[in-house]
């Protein structure tokens, strides 16, 4: 028996489209799926996009490239090649998962898979578009499919973060385009079994119903095998972990110890959080003569704003955190709420869940101090919050009298990314900086740069709240910073040349 020939109908050519679009939706998806979990597992978003976007666009040249050997049995190679896509491209964040959970070759097996779901997607069209030159004239093919091809990416730009992110998670939207590219290969066999051969369609329907039972067998098991992996990446028991659309984070637990992480990186520790946060807080609060109206940009684990309500002249702080889900955790997590002592409950909090450099733009209010207690500058949304316009903008916003502070990484183990900091401050117009840094256990030497339009003693410093770590005796040893981690020759960051992300990635990239 031999493959039937016939002209398509036009219900024939409708399927084939509604295949086109879907198979364009999925196109984009992938993409977006393994450049996000890269970003989320190694950092620099823009290098994880851009290496994800180039390979892809590459590998569906060579796809189209091979496509011109495929003269025959058009419509049995299409369905082959939805399948092996669905097997591929829906198991492609939960290899990864793993690949990164047992630290072996995360980037040739990432770059493999990259590869060969876009040599399987630059077949697809041209396999689609020879097809239905039975039904649609050259040109009228050619605009049906590119037409429709690009409607799918748009929505699937759309729902990727306002549907998919939120509601499944990374893990389940790649099971679930699996099963979309698969369903695509079902519908066309479904429809089209008359042009294939007997021995052809037995082959397809058993492939189909094994990666069926597979991306379905997954996508039951997820919640159990997406929490198996994310426990093997951390040494201590994850007792909460969520994706939003800006994070990712985790909660683990051993014992006493109880610690965050956003996108992998460890934020506090209950055992020795204190040692961050009250040098962060102290510091500056006890360096103004006025501190009523206080500014907090980050900190949205509730921390900092429990040590600045110890002081009680203290009228407002008003607590700028992107992410809403954060804030939350902070206050419906009983072990979150009990660490910061219920401080976001206080009325004297105000959190408003915002960019923060929108916030400062918009703003009318001046705040006496600013923290900027924000997450390691490690992707480029991060980075533009390490920049000389934003602290241009911080600045704008202080009183008259007034003084900043910003974590700033770790001098010893980045010390080129700490320094960056204190150029980029000095840059954006502030007369004065000063550096500090604390000795915390589960992270390391980690700093602080202060900045403020008059001269900064830290002699002048006195400690008149309880602390369990700072005291007047300990705070000069905290402004000592040794000659080894002092760097010279170093850029400010800008917009434009977010100098700060590189010197960042590189520090860590030698002790990771």
């Amino acid at each position: 028996m031999v493959e039937n020939k016939s002209i398509l109908t036009k219900k024939d050519a409708s399927i084939l489209l509604f295949c086109v679009f879907v198979v364009g939706y999925c196109t984009i998806i992938y993409e977006l799926l393994i450049g996000s979990i890269s970003s989320y597992f190694i950092g620099d978003s823009i290098k994880q996009f851009s290496i994800t976007i180039g390979l892809t666009m590459t590998a569906m040249g060579i796809g189209t490239l091979i496509s011109r050997f495929f003269n025959k049995n058009l419509i049995y190679w299409f369905i082959f090649v939805e399948i092996v896509l669905a097997v591929i491209g829906g198991l492609s964040v939960p290899i990864l998962y793993f690949i990164y959970a047992v630290q072996f070759f995360y980037y040739p097996i990432m770059c493999f898979l990259i590869i060969a779901i876009g040599t399987l997607i630059g077949l697809e069209i041209p396999l689609l578009t020879r097809i239905m030159e039975e039904y649609f004239q050259l040109r009228e093919n050619i605009s049906n499919v590119l037409s429709l091809d690009y409607l799918g990416a748009f929505l699937a730009s759309l729902a990727f973060p306002f549907i998919l992110l939120p509601f499944l998670g990374v893990f389940n939207s790649s099971i679930s385009t699996g099963l979309l590219n698969l369903l695509v290969g079902v519908l066309t066999f479904v429809w089209f079994k008359d042009k294939l051969t007997r021995k052809r369609r037995l082959m397809l329907k058993t492939q189909g119903v094994l990666i069926a039972i597979l991306l379905v067998g997954l996508w039951i098991f997820s919640k159990e095998i997406a929490f198996h992996l994310e426990n093997s990446m951390y040494d201590d028991r994850v007792v909460f972990s969520k994706k939003t659309p800006y994070q990712q984070i985790v909660i683990t637990k051993n014992k006493a110890d109880v610690r965050l992480f956003i996108d992998g990186n460890v934020q506090f520790s209950t055992i020795d959080e204190y040692r961050y946060h009250e040098p962060l807080i102290h510091i500056p609060m006890n360096l103004v003569k006025h501190r009523e109206n206080i500014l907090i940009l980050g900190g949205g684990d509730g921390l900092a704003a429990r040590e600045i309500l110890k002081y009680p002249e203290v009228k407002q702080i008003t607590v700028v955190d992107l992410d809403k889900e954060m804030t939350d955790l902070a206050v419906k997590n009983r072990i979150m709420a009990e660490l910061n002592e219920h401080s976001f409950e206080n009325p004297k909090v105000k959190i408003l869940n915002e960019d923060a450099f929108k916030f400062l733009e918009d703003t009318k209010e001046y705040f006496d101090v600013i923290i900027i207690d924000l997450p390691d500058p490690n992707n480029q949304s991060l980075a533009r919050l390490y920049s000389k316009e934003f602290y241009k903008v911080v600045k704008q916003k202080l009183a008259k009298n007034g003084i900043t502070v910003t974590q700033s990484t770790s001098p010893f183990f980045s010390p080129e990314a700490y320094w960056c900091i204190n150029k980029s401050l000095q840059a954006a117009g502030f007369k004065y900086t000063k550096p500090y840094h604390t000795y915390v256990p589960s992270f390391g030497d980690w700093g602080f740069i202060l900045a403020g339009n008059n001269p900064i003693n830290e002699k002048n410093i006195k400690i008149s709240v309880p602390t369990k770590f700072l005291d007047d005796s300990s705070i000069g040893s905290l402004f000592h910073i040794e000659k080894d981690v002092k760097r010279d020759n170093i850029k400010a960051s800008t917009l434009d040349k977010p100098e700060i992300l590189n010197y960042y990635l590189n520090g860590w990239r030698y002790w990771n």
